[in-house]
This record gives structure tokens, sequence and C-alpha cells, in this order.
């Protein structure tokens, strides 16, 4: 006798994390189908909802298989399941509209195009053959054109572009790879492309196939088209043209600082770079990052990447960037094109299409623009991969933003400001926090504009209103004194720079903040407790409170911030401090005038506009001046890649020989003036610039090590952080790493947040998340190392 048949049973099933714009729901009603079950599926601002009825061992299979085997972009954290009442009232299961409402979901990040869409796109029988934007549920843009949650065309900027009979029939059909992809779109229903010419290049605007082939002619003529991204604009150039490069700089007044490549594919990367396995995969990967190499030389503009140990590669991630570059048959044309940030100098990514033509007139010579608006701009990724496989995200960007990122701590609702270099705002609460794109520096209005619409639009994503606002201590930072407008009455909690640095690479780690770790802090400025600008920290650390160890010994900055821009007079104060002649036979004393070095003898004997460092940016930044590699710097961290890069030469040489010597007071001073007349010796002897330039980075290696030895002596703890722009060096950190690792420490690197400042938004919200109070008494060191006059908690207004 047959048993009877189980009666059926009904569960409400919600779905958090990466589960719109992913093709999650398309994924559900296919489960939901092949166990014969019947109810229904939706998005609302909280994620996916699904209430599926059935059999008890065909729900089982559903919810097993619903975590099991999501679509390849979705990323599922958390599932709840409550039964309710069956209704037997399904005939099928559904696909409902998106309802809206509050609540927080995650939407995907940008992602590049996929095998298929490009194997569609080059396939001349395909209907999407050389469609510009081609896309399905597993590629293309996502956050740039989201409007609203929940996530639906209408609240896209696709939403202008209604469906053809075709795309709709694909976009309703749960066996098709576009079934609810909400940017599908086809040459019939648009986006269309379009080529402007500037002004008096004797070209009348042309569109679709037309403007790609136009924009292709004119980058192989040596033109500059401005070119219409995911996020934003980018300039490009003829990557192999030096004269075409050389003009890019000069219309960008950017003399030396490095250009990205975009390569055709992965041949034309190993044309100009070595690349390793990971490497490779991350330059293929859905993400699409720049990824920084180590150049080979090749075809490449000499004037590409000067002076760098690295020339940064990204390969094509939109269907626009795959067709400028052609498709079998078509005319040749560059393989290696220059893509850097449509703007000017200093101002925000440009993103609006009228915008484009002002803002970057004069610097492109076309514009190769389309008519889908970007809502959200999100500048390019950069990366490195270490030896290790490991990634050290660099700026975090497109790809990533806006994934989540999980805290080890429950924190109340926190909107973190940023630095006021490669500033990237940071909001929280409960167990995670979301990362803004990169906005860059805020020295300029529109940058400060801009960061209150990354503000604004995190807010929209995530449905979190802040109650607490964290900046930098600095009481000069533009970021500061943007949070204080901003709060409006709430609390401001101000973080000191190198403690949120620290805070920034434990929290990333998972770390809870219940023990402490030893916090090395390596970067060009920060205000530190005493008033001074530090940046060679060692702090004993965490959440609550920071007590520095140890720092670099002081030495004179001649012009304060300004003076960042002379490392020959920078090299000048750290000999003065150090009390080593300045022979003028020395590179750094040879690049000042007689009357130069008059006046900064003065200045520097009388103390005048000079302010005491103990930079770790700054000291690399006269080494490089001592060596001859940089006497004026054009941008940020020049002096310092210059030095790495000569560092990168050396090879097999004698690279030991050089020490800092360390005091035996508290704090630890780490004085530099043993290396610097080491150093001073050799250039005297002739010692090739390579080889003092590695002996200068094994010797702070060193150093690293012994103070850390002495703080795990003192305190017991043997954990290390390394955070901090200068950790960036790549040289430096591996060395550092290694050290330490062979000593028995636990060592913290930067992983998908950044090390340096467009990191530090994470820490400042760690900190602040913790309720610092300059009252309390405990001090993050161990039971060894009691509270003390120099132990600090952040303030709070």
């Amino acid at each position: 006798m047959t048993a009877p048949a189980a009666a059926a049973v009904r569960l409400r099933v919600g779905v958090r994390g990466v589960v719109q714009g992913v093709g999650f729901r398309p994924f559900v009603h296919r489960l939901a189908t092949e166990e014969a079950l019947g109810g229904f599926v939706t998005n609302h601002s909280g994620g996916v909802l699904i209430e599926v009825e059935g059999p008890p061992d065909g729900v089982d299979r559903f919810c097993a298989r619903l975590v099991a085997e999501p679509p390849a972009l979705a990323c599922v954290t958390g599932v709840d399941r409550a039964p309710v009442p069956a209704t037997g009232a399904d005939t099928g299961f559904t696909i409902r509209p998106s309802e809206p409402g509050e609540g927080r979901t995650v939407l995907p990040a940008d992602t590049a195009t996929c095998a298929e869409c490009l194997r569609e796109l080059a396939d001349p029988a395909d209907r999407r053959h050389r469609h510009p934007f081609i896309t399905c549920t597993h590629c293309g843009p996502r956050f740039t054109i989201v409007t609203a949650l929940p996530y639906d065309r209408a609240t896209t900027t696709m939403g202008g572009f209604p469906m053809c009979a075709a795309c709709a029939a694909e976009y309703g059909d749960p066996g098709d790879r576009r079934f609810h992809a909400q940017p599908v779109a086809c040459p019939d229903c648009g986006p269309r492309l379009r080529l402007v010419p500037a002004p008096g290049l004797g070209l009348r605007p042309v569109e679709g196939a037309d403007a790609l082939t136009a924009a292709r002619r004119l980058l192989a003529a040596g033109r500059i088209v401005a070119v219409k991204g995911l996020g934003g604009y980018h300039l490009a150039c003829d990557a192999t043209d030096e004269r075409a490069v050389a003009e890019l700089r000069a219309r960008k007044r950017r003399a030396g600082k490095p250009f990205a490549v975009m390569a055709a594919d992965l041949a034309a990367v190993a044309e100009i770079a070595e690349a390793g396995e990971a490497e490779r995969a991350a330059l293929a990967g859905p993400r699409r990052p720049i990824v920084l190499l180590r150049p080979r030389g090749g075809p490449l503009a000499p004037g590409v990447c000067p002076g760098s140990p690295h020339v940064g590669v990204v390969l094509p991630y939109t269907p626009v960037h795959t067709l400028l570059f052609g498709l079998p048959g078509d005319p040749p044309g560059p393989r290696l094109l220059v893509m850097t940030s449509g703007n000017r100098s200093g101002e925000p990514l440009v993103t609006d299409d009228a915008e484009a033509l002002t803002r970057l007139a004069g610097l492109a010579d076309a514009w190769l623009a389309h008519d889908r608006a970007i809502t959200s701009p999100c500048d390019d990724s950069v990366l490195r991969v270490r030896p290790d496989g490991t990634e050290q995200v660099l700026r975090r960007a497109r790809g990533y933003v806006p994934r989540p990122l999980a805290l080890p701590f429950t924190a109340p609702p926190v909107l973190a400001a940023g630095g006021d270099l490669k500033n990237a705002p940071c909001l929280g609460a409960g167990a995670q926090a979301w990362f803004g794109p990169h906005v860059g520096d805020l020295g300029d209005l529109a940058c400060l504009d801009a960061l209150g619409r990354v503000e604004g639009t995190l807010r929209r994503l995530t449905g979190i209103r802040p109650e607490v606002v964290a900046a930098d201590r600095h009481p000069g930072y533009h970021s500061a004194r943007w949070a204080r407008r901003y709060a409006d009455g709430r609390p401001v909690r101000l973080v000191q720079h190198h403690h949120a640095h620290v805070a920034s690479a434990m929290a990333q780690h998972g770390l809870d903040g219940t023990v402490p770790v030893i916090g090395v802090a390596f970067d060009g400025t920060g205000y530190g407790d005493d008033g001074t600008v530090w940046g060679g920290e060692v702090l004993i650390a965490d959440y609550r409170r920071h007590r520095r160890f140890a720092h670099l010994a002081p030495a004179p900055l001649p012009g304060g911030d300004a003076g960042v821009a002379h490392p020959r007079r920078t090299a000048l104060a750290r000999l003065f401090a150090a009390g080593i002649p300045w022979d003028e036979e020395l590179p750094s004393a040879a690049a000042c005038s007689p009357a130069e070095r008059r006046v900064l003898a003065r200045q520097l004997e009388r103390g005048l506009a000079c302010v005491a460092t103990s930079s770790a940016g700054r000291l690399f930044d006269a080494v490089a001046s001592l060596t001859g590699l940089c006497h004026r710097a054009d941008h940020e961290a020049q002096a310092a890649l210059a030095l790495e890069a000569a560092a990168g030469r050396a090879g097999a040489a004698d690279t030991g020989g050089y020490a800092f010597a360390l005091s035996a007071g508290a704090p630890v001073l780490v004085d530099p003036a043993p290396v610097l007349r080491a150093l001073v010796a050799d250039l005297r002897h002739g010692t090739p610039t390579a080889v003092v330039a590695a002996r200068f980075h094994h010797a702070l290696a060193a150093a690293v090590a012994a103070v850390c030895r002495r703080a795990r002596q003192d305190t017991g703890i043997a954990t290390v952080a390394l955070t901090g722009g200068v950790f960036a060096n790549a040289l430096l950190e591996e060395s550092s790493h290694a050290l330490l690792s062979e000593d028995g420490f636990t060592v913290l690197r930067h992983r998908e947040v950044p090390p340096g400042d467009g990191g530090l938004a994470l820490g400042q919200l760690a900190v602040a998340a913790h309720r610092p109070c300059p009252t309390s008494p405990a001090s993050p060191a161990s039971p060894a190392s009691p509270a003390s006059p120099t132990s600090h908690a952040d303030n709070t207004e």
C-alpha cells in the first residue's frame, strides 16, 4: 500500500548579502521550478524575500541548494527562515515586482564583461554583434547606474531605455542568461555611442560603429580622446607614442606622475611588463583592477611611468574598451593605451557628458560618449600582488565598491570622513561598514562637494543615518571641517591620524580590540599628539587608546607642508639635524644654489618657518635627493618611488651595512644619523646609487624589527600591524614582514583596505565606535606597561 503524500509546507525565506543585480531571483526561480515548488521571489530593501511551498523534502532541498549553488556574483551572508501557513493557491513559482521599504541590502559592484558576452560581441551572426553595451546577469554596470533600491530597471539609468520586443522576451524567459538582467539592451533599444570632435579638428560628430572607428583612427594618429567608461571619463592616448604621451602630460599639467596603461589582452601585457600567474589572474578577473607590474620596456613610451618601479596595467572591462581596440578584421590601432582619470589635476572625476565638454576642453581632441548616465563616479581600483600571491589594494573603487566589510565589533551608526589625501569616506553600523569610492584630494572645492555626494549615495544605499561623525584630529584638514559642518550637532570624534591607520589594519584582520597590537605607522604626514608632524610611528594601540612607544628622531621641515615639494631642502635639513656638513659635492647640496643654501642654513639655525617632523615619508624624500634621484617633486611619493625603483636594480649586491640607532629612553628614538653618515660615505666612495638605495631600505626594515622586539620585551605583545602609505613600498613591506615573521611575530598587512589614507576612514570608524573618552584610565598595553601620561584617547566634540 502506497504511503500517503506528506502535507505541503510553506516557508518564508529572507536572504541577505549581495543578492540584487546578480541574477539571484532568476536563480531562485530555476531552483523552485526544478523542485516543483510553488511560491514567489521578490527584491526588497533588505535583500531578497522568498515564499516557497511544496513537499517537505523538496523545500529542504531548495533551502540547501539556495546556499550551496548561488550565482557567481552573489554572496549570501545570511538566511532567515520561518514557517507560514500553506495556501495551496500557487499555480507555479513567480517573480514578483520589488517591494519598496527601509532596509539594508548589498548592491553588487560593477563587473567586467563576461566571456559569454564577449563571444556574442565578436559573433557576426549574433544580434548583439558589436553592441557597445552588451551585458547580462553576470556582468556590466550596477553601482554606477543605480538611483535607488530595490534594484530594478526602473531604479537605474537604464530605466529611460524601453526594451525592444526581443530584449523583453529574453528578460522574461527563465531559461535565458538575461532573465531579469536590468541593464539588458541591444542595438535597437540603446544606449548609443557618439564621437564629438573638438572645434577646429575638421571632423563631424558621428554615432554608433562610426564613432568607434573614428576614435581608433584618432588614437592611432597621436590624438587624445576622452572615453566615457563605467564610472567616469578617461583620457586616452597611444601609450607607445612618446609625443602623444608628452602632449597629454603637458595638457593635464602632470609632469611625472605615472599613467595607467590599458592593454588589449594578456599578450600585449607581456610585451611591456612581467606578470606572474597570480597577477594575470588579478588582471583578467571580474573586478579588472589596475595591477602594478614590474616594467620590462618593450614598445611602451618612456614617458608613461618615468622613475617608477611599476607600470599600472588594466585590461578592457567594458564592451566599449574591447571595441576600441578592435575586433578581428578591423583596421589596426594601438594595442596599448594610456587610460588616465578624466579630470584636471586636483579635480574630481568627470561623469556628466555636458560637463565633460567644458571641463575637459583643452585636454581632449574628441569625446567618445554615450547616453547612459552615470549616477555614482567610481575610479579604477589599484592593487599589487605580493610574492605569496596575496593582494594589497592601494585604491579601493571600481569592482569593490559598494561591497561591505565585516566589522569584528558592533558599531553604532558612524560616518568617518577619512583624510584629506586619497579621500574615501566610510559608513558603518552593526557588524558592517561600507567604503565609498575614491574621491581624491580635498584641496579643491569640487572634491569637497564630491565627498558630500558620496556620503549621500552611501546613506541612500544602506539606509544608515549616522549618529556619530569621525574625522582626523588635524585642525587644518578640509575633511575635519567638512565633518563638523555635516555633524550639525551630532558628536564628532576626532581620531589621531596614525591611531586610525593602526585601527584600520586591525579591523580588516578581524581583531575585536580586546588585545592591543604594535602598530608601525609610516607615512608622509599626520598631526601628532604633541602638535608636531608625525609619520614614523610605532604605537601600542587598541581601538580605545594609543601610546607612542617609538618614533623616528625628528628633524626640521623647512617651509612646513609647502616644503614637501623640495626633497633637496628636506635632505639638507636631515643632514643638519644629524650634524653632517653640507659637502657641495653631495647631490642635494649641488642642487641648491649658494644663495639658497645660505638662506636655508639661517632658517634651520633660527628655526624660522620650520616644523619638526618624524615622517618616514620625508626621510625617503631626503635619501632620494641625497642619492641624486629626485630634488623636486611635483606629485605625492615621487621621490620615494624613485628610491624604491633604484633599490630594485641592486640585484645581488651587498645591501647591508647601514643601521639606525635606538635610544634607551621612552619613547624610543629611532635615529637615522648613523645611516646618513654611512650613506654619505658611500656616495663619496662612488658606491652605485642602486646599492645605496637598497641598503637604506634594508636598514629601515631592520630598525622596524628591532623596535618591535623592544616593544615585545616591554609589553609582551607579539602582533605587529604594518600600516601607512609608506608600506605601499613593496621592498620595505616585504623586508619588514620577512624579518618580523622570522622573529616569531604575527604580522598584519593590509589586504582589501589600502594602507594609506584611502583606508584611513575604516580606522576612524573603529576608534569612534568604541566611544573613546579622554578621561578613560585604561591603557591598551599589557599589565607590564600601565597607563601613563603618554597614553592617549581620542577627542570627542
